[in-house]
């Protein structure tokens, strides 16, 4: 993709059909929720602390610590919630059912990824709660499965673990065909994840996963050289051809070097 850009003169996202919006929005993960609201950013997403293991002692501190989050972001900031994979199904539905009064925009990677039936028994018992997975998920097939039993509502395909630009594209079209929006594991903090999902119209924003401690630019948290950061919680990708990346050998050998 990034090779047919350049030779063309063309941004990736101009090959993929051109943009679907005028600017990303975003959303930022990670605990720092006052930096993130520093930001500009409209919706934020938690790392969940405490699991089954944690008892009902964990229970309560998850729900203290949402419930914090939600009084400082106030009702318009979405909120979502990252489990992790740690969770099981009558957890899961405890959890949601406790931080229902905080309105959750979703509770996303709730079970370990193989548990296609416990994806399903949840997705019955929480009939109002948005789901969403998918970043563990490596096959269009296992997406295919998800699509035919509707056991989420969001996919979050990783770009780089999915089988690339390519693989994600087609998901994008499964997944519109079905009513299914996507959002691709931090996909903002990749000029690859920008390309695609600036195009996508079944795609409707983009996570930036902040590694960094607050006060630090976000230009830091951006990987390779030319890969935009969000300006206010949006982000415009790079017009220049292919994904817009700027790598010579000179940064190359400071990387190594590092």
């Amino acid at each position: 993709w990034d090779l047919k850009g350049r030779a063309l003169g063309r941004p990736v996202w101009d090959l993929l059909g051109g943009p679907a919006r005028k600017e990303i929005p975003c959303y930022a993960t990670g605990n720092d929720t006052d930096w993130h609201m520093e930001l500009g950013f409209t919706a934020t997403k938690l790392a969940c602390p405490f699991g089954p293991v944690d008892g009902a002692d964990g229970l309560a501190r998850n729900a203290e610590l949402v419930a914090r989050t939600r009084d400082l972001i106030g009702p318009k900031v979405g909120l979502m919630l990252d489990c992790w994979m740690a969770m099981d199904v009558d957890y899961t539905v405890r959890l949601a059912e406790t931080l229902r009064p905080s309105g959750l925009r979703w509770i996303e990677d709730y079970l370990w990824p193989e548990d296609m039936l416990g994806y399903a028994e949840v997705r019955k018992r929480l009939p109002w709660q948005m789901l969403a997975s998918g970043e563990h998920w490596y096959s269009l097939n296992t997406f295919a499965q998800a699509i035919a039993g509707r056991t989420v509502d969001l996919f979050q395909p990783d770009i780089h673990w999915s089988g690339g630009l390519t693989a994600c594209l087609k998901l994008a079209h499964m997944a519109e065909a079905a009513g299914i929006p996507v959002a691709l594991h931090a996909g903002m903090n990749t000029a690859y994840g920008q390309h695609l999902t600036y195009a996508m119209p079944n795609m409707p924003l983009g996570e930036l996963f902040i590694g960094t401690d607050p006060g630090i630019p976000l230009e830091q948290v951006a990987g390779l050289p030319g890969t935009p950061v969000p300006v206010g919680g949006m982000l415009v990708p790079s017009d220049r051809p292919g994904f817009g990346l700027e790598i010579d050998l000179d940064w190359i050998e400071r990387m190594r070097a590092g």
